[in-house]
């Protein structure tokens, strides 16, 4: 008799042992999941964010620039249409993140999903690079040497326009820069979620 009720307190204790275990798992998976999520809704806040910039920029700001200012209209549909080209992985992109659902899709799916994000990121960087750097040579150029109306003079006068030009730009880039890294930072952690998360799916 005390055999079997040793037994049977041996089996209730594996019992409580394997649901706490599965207890444990649950509570394990949703917080990485959670963790997951947050890095890819700060992904997704940073993208909203920089195409709403963008459009502001676009649609508001360099027009008045240009409707105030004796900007030549080449110079200005040049600088508009760099814009407005770059604005197309913007979309791309917020169409793919659109697609990502812990809820539905499994890890692999989600996986391929982030590899496609990523390499759309690192092309649009490389493009982007390229194209304000074209533009804003032919810009200059065109406003320093063929716009008769601003009455631009080579001198002292026409360094400081240069210089907060440069320096707005040299802003733009540090910024960028710190924002590239703490998107790289966020691509990081969902890819580190998404990689546990598969051996959750593999264990199960």
């Amino acid at each position: 008799m005390e055999l079997e009720e040793l037994k049977n307190s041996w089996n209730a204790l594996d019992k409580r042992l394997a649901d706490s275990e599965v207890v444990n798992l649950r509570i394990g998976k949703e917080m990485i999941t959670q963790k997951t999520k947050t890095a890819f809704d700060s992904i997704v806040g940073h993208n909203i964010y920089s195409l709403v910039v963008n459009i502001l920029i676009i649609c508001v700001v360099f027009p008045y620039v240009y409707m105030n200012t004796p900007i030549q209209t080449s110079s200005f549909a040049i600088v508009e249409g760099v814009m407005v080209i770059g604005l197309i992985p913007m979309v791309w992109k917020l169409s793919l993140l659109s697609r990502f659902d812990l809820g539905t899709k499994n890890c692999s799916e989600l996986s391929r999903l982030m590899l496609t994000y990523k390499k759309i990121c690192h092309q649009e960087k490389i493009w982007m690079i390229g194209a304000v750097c074209l533009a804003m040579i032919a810009f200059y150029i065109l406003e320093l040497g063929f716009n008769t109306k601003a009455g631009y003079e080579f001198g002292t006068r026409l360094l400081l326009p240069l210089g907060l030009s440069l320096l707005t730009f040299c802003l733009g880039l540090v910024f960028a820069k710190w924002q590239l890294r703490r998107h790289a930072h966020q691509l990081q952690e969902i890819e580190q979620g998404l990689a546990e998360l598969k051996e959750f799916e593999q264990s199960t």
